[in-house]
């Protein structure tokens, strides 16, 4: 900074400190804070504050001026967001006499939008995502999953869509769920607004899409579980912080399900798709699941000994009653064992109780 002509270092060069910062926050995992500096819209009101102390000491007040949703994901924890990344961005310039006094979390103005229709309660209005929209794009007890992917692998998507259903978890797929009559894009759109979860399937060339990008940032902004699976592409920008899953196509459903089972509505899908359950191997196949279990409430473990007590598929199936440890697991009674600490005995022709 030149004292005379008042010309300030540190509001020039924000924008280096702050991609510095933004590499910090990626190293630390720091998700949220990362998220607001990259997409924020800076302003610096230099000589915040000022202290003569040294020759002169100079504060800036930096304003990061988000998208709306951005915002208000964040609103509830503004306070904190705003000291931390005042101290951080403090550490990393090496600006001499200049400091980031304050750092304000505002939200973007924006104009001419029906605030009012959109809010879904405006009487004479329509909500957002109709009823019977949902109703068209999704199935009843099933846990919501929007499958990201590049259109070149549309059927090996629908494919595994197939696999994750056995599961518990509808999908959504872009070229296999949009009737040709319906406006694909605001299809897309329900879709987004109403999911449960996404998974972005990183195939070669996954970012050339016109799409794929702009729907993990509206996943971003709704703050849903996110899981990319690696097949062909690594993970890269927001993405990028996540750990991704590699497999193959044929393994990609067990491996997503067992990340989204710490979401008790993935759990409670699951335990109603063991009523479903129409075959020996099926059974097994579901059973596979059960060690990635990390947690249960007490109506939910009620709940999957009721479902494997009312499905004779799944209660003699070798991976519930653990009678081949060695190849199918060790059953039911083991798993409920471990989540709740509470006894179990498989009784003949029953169940655990």
């Amino acid at each position: 900074m030149s004292d005379g002509e008042m010309m300030f270092e540190l509001p020039r060069n924000i924008e280096r400190y702050l991609a510095a910062l933004s590499r910090l926050y990626a190293q630390q995992g720091e998700k949220k804070k990362l998220s607001v500096i990259v997409n924020s819209s800076i302003r610096v009101a230099e000589e915040w504050s000022r202290d003569n102390w040294n020759g002169g000491t100079y504060g800036h007040a930096l304003y990061l001026v988000l998208p709306e949703a951005l915002f208000l994901s964040c609103v509830n924890e503004k306070d904190r967001l705003q000291s931390q990344i005042k101290v951080d961005i403090n550490k990393v310039h090496n600006v001499q006499n200049e400091f980031v006094e304050e750092v304000f979390i505002e939200m973007e103005m924006a104009e001419d939008r029906d605030w009012r229709r959109e809010s879904g309660m405006l009487l004479s209005g329509e909500h957002v995502v109709p009823p019977e929209a949902e109703k068209r794009i999704w199935s009843d007890e099933y846990f919501r999953v929007f499958l990201c992917h590049r259109s070149a692998v549309k059927q090996e998507t629908a494919n595994l869509a197939e696999r994750l259903k056995v599961f518990g978890a509808w999908c959504f797929v872009a070229h296999a769920n949009i009737r040709p009559t319906r406006e694909w894009q605001d299809e897309i759109e329900n879709a987004l607004f109403t999911m449960d979860a996404f998974v972005a399937l990183m195939t070669e060339g996954f970012h050339h899409s016109d799409w794929t990008d702009q729907e993990v940032g509206f996943a971003f902004a709704r703050g849903v579980p996110i899981v990319p699976v690696r097949l062909g592409t690594d993970p890269y920008g927001f993405i990028g912080k996540f750990q991704a899953l590699s497999c193959s196509w044929d393994a990609a459903a067990q491996a997503i399900v067992e990340i989204l089972l710490k979401h008790d509505r993935m759990l409670d899908a699951y335990i109603r798709a063991l009523r479903r359950c129409d075959s020996f191997d099926l059974g097994n196949t579901l059973s596979k699941i059960l060690p990635s279990i990390e947690r249960i409430s007490d109506q939910q473990a009620n709940e999957l000994v009721a479902a494997f007590k009312a499905n004779g598929q799944v209660r003699e199936s070798y991976g519930f009653t653990g009678e081949k440890p060695y190849h199918y697991g060790q059953g039911l009674a083991f798993h409920l064992k471990r989540l709740t600490g509470k006894e179990y005995a498989l009784s003949v022709g029953d169940g655990p109780e």
